[in-house]
């Protein structure tokens, strides 16, 4: 591995959960920069603007020195290319997710054949969490505390709030 290799981590991160933390974690000691690179997915409906999800992501990963939290728009291999960093991190839930991360590991390299995804698979706690279902549980009113940092699950409990009152105030 080459001094000063960065690797990504890309997403929509809404909310960051406790599986986005522990890859983000394992991955700060595999490469001496991690970048959390945020978007906006136009396929998904996001609960936090892109802001607000940058600052929870830097809020919960402040005790890791060697990861930053930047936001990027477009796709995501221009956006590699900008910032000369080739190594993508993904997460592998279960074998679902695989089909989806491989196709999109080959489009990526297609797109630039610098990019080499690395996979990891998360701690067996966080295997089935994603942030669609700590959303739709924070929206039926369960409780997210073992799914999200304390500072996201203290955020995510005042949105669903506002989002009712705003939906009877109708």
């Amino acid at each position: 591995m080459k001094k000063g290799m960065s690797a990504v981590y890309p997403g929509s991160f809404d909310p960051p959960t406790n599986g986005h933390l522990d890859i983000i974690a394992r991955s700060s000691h595999l490469f001496p920069e991690i970048i959390v690179a945020v978007t906006d997915n136009v396929n998904k409906k996001h609960i936090f603007s892109l802001q607000e999800r940058i600052n929870l992501l830097r809020k919960s990963i402040k005790h890791l020195n060697n990861v930053s939290v930047l936001s990027f728009s477009g796709l995501l291999a221009v956006y590699l290319n900008e910032i000369q960093s080739f190594i993508l991190i993904r997460g592998l839930r279960a074998i679902s997710d695989f089909e989806y991360e491989f196709q999109m590991a080959l489009m990526n390299r297609k797109l630039n054949r610098k990019i080499e995804t690395v996979f990891l698979i998360p701690d067996r706690a966080y295997t089935f969490l994603s942030s669609s279902m700590v959303k739709e549980i924070a929206m039926l009113g369960g409780d997210t505390a073992d799914f999200v940092p304390e500072c996201v699950e203290k955020e995510l409990k005042e949105r669903v709030l506002s989002l009712s009152k705003d939906k009877y105030a109708k």
